[in-house]
């Protein structure tokens, strides 16, 4: 039963109180009469005072309904946040963190958090270049820098943001093989997907900046887990030994060019040696050379008895053969004379001189040594 129909008991259900009346817009000065009565009785006036009391009482909440419009518009915007003035639905302007104002049904302010750093992940199986599946997980970390295009631009940034990053990521292990996204190229597809999802946010002007890309670990499907952890396995020992090789290399080296130097400075002085003996020799000669000269036979007997002194210097026996004629030899046992006349010399006291004559061994007879002449022959030898 409609509100306007006639009913309960007899009576009309209209709120304007036609009565049954043909039905039309209601009077506006009725109505603001009665809203007049009923203040004026709500205050306690009748008739003309009465009417003027409701004239007040209606001025009166005016008043505070205004008062109360007024006080509706004050907000807070947060320090992290940057507001977002909305007048008539259409975007205004941004407002900045503080206590503000706005008029209450004709502005809205949307905050928008703009420090915060928000995190959006993305996993699934994906195909690789080599045609073989793998499961990957990224995590993006991104935050808000333009309200207005965070909240304009697309329907939904966030959403907009997820579908973007996984389109990436797909993108990115398509163009990579297997064991680049499980080792060693790790580092590229998160470098590389970081960039197409710049891309992506700076085409559509989202109002975003992402923070930092987070490459989880990528691993291969269960039923081939094994066989890939045992390739992982020999990739990381085949990485080790080329660490410890450089390393051996790297200490190595060093001790090889070490020897290298030492190599080259002993040939520097050797060869300086050799040279520095080669021009004393030639210095000798040269000084030698004119008293040769003068006195050949001198300085010849001379250079004999030099070279025979640095020779009986170098050796503790000596022969001497005799001349043609008689068979004995001559032999002077060097290093026993010497050690029994230092033994004389150490046992003999102090300020005293002592002359001892050394027997001297004649193999073949019992003859006293014949003194040695220039032409006679020697030999010498060393224990």
């Amino acid at each position: 039963m409609a509100w306007n129909e006639p009913g309960n008991n007899g009576k009309d259900r209209d709120p304007w109180g036609n009565n049954g009346k043909t039905q039309g817009p209601p009077d506006l000065d009725e109505m603001l009469r009665k809203l007049s009565r009923r203040f004026g009785g709500l205050f306690g006036g009748s008739g003309k005072s009465g009417g003027e009391m409701g004239k007040f009482g209606i001025s009166i909440a005016v008043l505070i309904a205004v008062v109360v419009w007024v006080v509706s518009g004050f907000y807070t915007i947060r320090e992290a946040e940057r507001g977002v003035v909305l007048r008539f639905g259409q975007y205004s302007h941004n407002v900045d963190p503080g206590l503000r104002w706005k008029p209450t049904f004709i502005d809205r302010v949307i905050p928008v958090d703009v420090e915060s750093v928000r995190s959006l992940p993305a996993s699934g199986f994906m195909l690789t270049q080599d045609e073989n599946v793998v499961r990957v997980e990224m995590d993006v970390q991104y935050r808000i820098v333009d309200p207005q295009a965070y909240l304009f631009s697309v329907t939904n940034a966030d959403e907009s943001l997820s579908q973007a990053t996984d389109s990436a990521l797909r993108y990115v292990v398509g163009h990579t093989r297997m064991d680049d996204v499980l080792t060693t190229g790790r580092e590229k597809v998160r470098q590389e997907t970081w960039q197409v999802i710049d891309g992506i946010i700076d085409q559509y002007q989202m109002g975003l900046q992402i923070v930092d890309v987070n490459f989880l670990p990528a691993r291969p499907p269960e039923e081939v887990k094994d066989a890939f952890d045992d390739a992982i396995s020999a990739q990381e020992d085949e990485q080790r030994f080329i660490r410890e090789a450089e390393a051996y290399a790297r200490e190595a080296e060093p001790k090889a060019r070490g020897q290298v130097k030492r190599l080259e400075q002993e040939a520097e002085g050797y060869k300086s040696q050799i040279v520095l003996k080669a021009k004393g020799e030639v210095a000798r000669f040269n000084e030698l050379l004119p008293q040769y000269q003068a006195a050949p036979e001198l300085t010849r007997e001379r250079i004999y008895l030099e070279t025979m002194e640095e020779l009986y210097q170098q050796t503790n026996k000596v022969v001497v053969d005799m001349p043609a004629g008689n068979n004995s030899m001559i032999y002077l046992p060097l290093d026993k004379l010497s050690g029994k006349a230092n033994a004389v010399q150490a046992a003999r006291p102090a300020g005293s001189a002592v002359v001892e004559s050394t027997p001297v061994s004649n193999e073949g007879a019992n003859s006293t040594p014949t003194p040695l002449r220039s032409g006679d022959r020697f030999s010498s030898g060393r224990n």
